[in-house]
């Protein structure tokens, strides 16, 4: 019988040590934005129960008819692997009674997300989302905020070229109309729209605007818009968001065939788009979602918020930025068994000062090992042999020296870290 190897099942993949330093750097800088704003980290399972999503997200909807992972578990109860993030950080909201402590949440996660669907360029079965909420404000001012933060988001990973593009959904009460009058327009020009359309059509025909194929877009282009239908809490509301906007010097453009495929979300909504990705060229999506957490079955609470693909975003950075650099290593080259012993010592006592140490556990040659050192980019060799111990120093071998530099220098045991910070500054804190 003939062997197959075992492989990666379709659209997920593995991300591997040379990817990852590119991971680190972009989750570092997302991070180190989210804290100025405020935002706290929740963490939510990646399993939920269905009807928290066909709930939220909606029945009619693609991601909850065709591209959902769901299955039965052993008690019979169906579970869902979670498609989206929003859904189940408001499940947790509810749960947890968060607004009793603090009438505004600011809360995002970062983690994987799962939906069935067709693998493409910076779209996965398997990929990784970055999200934002704000829980406990009906007022412009948060949309604002959410819109600020995830361009100050995608900026600090390194990506410029982008515009944001807003509008406004409406609501139940003005929404109604435009619905009627965008399902009369559609239905009068329904041979020339897509398969999906066609069923959008009875199902949800907002979502006929956002299709991407040439046929659709061509009739879309030419649909009444829901800005002409706003109500005037509605209007007021995104005039206000527009003022926020301007008062914050961020360019935007008026989108009116931008919707969201999620039908929890009402009034503002808004995309970030970077050029590189072809059709699907949106690296970060949100909007206002006033209903949803009294839909979940919790107070009436409204909330706004928005989310990143973060395989997208680092396709676009692989593409146009060089490789982060990484921490530089320090390789401990050691010879003989007390001197191994001794090194042990020395490289604990540097990775606690915030060193990368990086060591050959197979104990080969001085000559293999110096090997080792120049291959995984050591920026200096730290050698422990007889003369090393006798004397209580360190040999430091600079892999780098400039001309006219000592290339080899001892260096006391005791001083080795001292020496080394005025050399390459403090370790911790760089990439990883």
């Amino acid at each position: 019988m003939t062997k197959h190897n075992i492989q990666a099942i379709r659209g997920m993949r593995d991300i591997l040590p040379t990817q990852t330093t590119w991971w680190h750097r972009m989750e570092d800088q997302l991070l180190s934005v989210l804290k100025l704003y405020g935002y706290k980290e929740i963490r939510t399972p990646i399993l939920e129960k269905t009807a928290l999503f066909s709930r939220s997200i909606g029945e009619q909807t693609d991601i909850v008819s065709k591209e959902m992972y769901t299955f039965t578990d052993r008690d019979g109860s169906s579970l869902t692997m979670r498609p989206e993030g929003t859904a189940s950080v408001v499940r947790a909201f509810v749960e947890h009674n968060l607004i009793r402590a603090e009438p505004v949440n600011r809360l995002f996660y970062m983690g994987p997300m799962f939906r069935h669907e067709r693998p493409q360029k910076g779209r996965y079965r398997q990929f990784y989302q970055m999200g934002a909420e704000l829980l406990g404000s009906a007022d412009p001012a948060a949309d604002v905020e959410l819109m600020e933060l995830m361009v100050r988001c995608i900026s600090s990973v390194g990506l410029d070229d982008t515009s944001l593009h807003i509008n406004s959904l409406g609501c139940s009460e003005c929404r109604p109309a435009y619905r009627e009058k965008l399902v009369e327009y559609l239905k009068k020009h329904e041979q020339r729209l897509c398969d999906d359309c066609k069923r959008r059509l009875e199902t949800n025909p907002l979502r006929v605007l956002d299709c991407k194929k040439d046929a659709c877009i061509s009739v879309s282009q030419k649909a009444p818009h829901m800005m002409d239908f706003l109500c005037h809490d509605c209007s007021e509301h995104f005039e206000t968001v527009r003022a926020g906007l301007s008062a914050l010097d961020l360019q935007y453009e008026l989108d009116h065939r931008m919707v969201r495929g999620l039908d929890y979300y009402g009034r503002t909504t808004f995309e970030l788009i970077a050029k590189g990705l072809g059709a699907q060229n949106a690296v970060a999506a949100g909007g206002r979602y006033d209903g949803l957490v009294k839909q979940i079955g919790g107070p009436d609470v409204p909330a706004v918020g928005f989310a990143s693909g973060l395989d997208r975003i680092l396709l676009l950075l692989q593409e146009q930025l060089q490789q982060p650099k990484a921490m530089p290593v320090l390789f401990l080259v050691t010879h003989g068994n007390e001197a191994w012993l001794e090194g042990l010592k020395i490289s604990a006592m540097l990775r606690r000062d915030g060193f990368k140490v990086m060591t050959d556990v197979r104990r080969g040659s001085m000559k293999s090992q110096m090997k080792r050192a120049d291959k995984d980019g050591a920026r200096f060799v730290l050698i422990v042999g007889d003369d090393e111990l006798s004397s209580g120093q360190v040999t430091v071998k600079d892999m780098v020296a400039t001309p006219g530099s000592a290339k080899q220098i001892s260096v006391p045991s005791d001083e080795l870290s001292t020496w080394l910070r005025a050399r390459l500054g403090d370790g911790k804190g760089q990439s990883r």
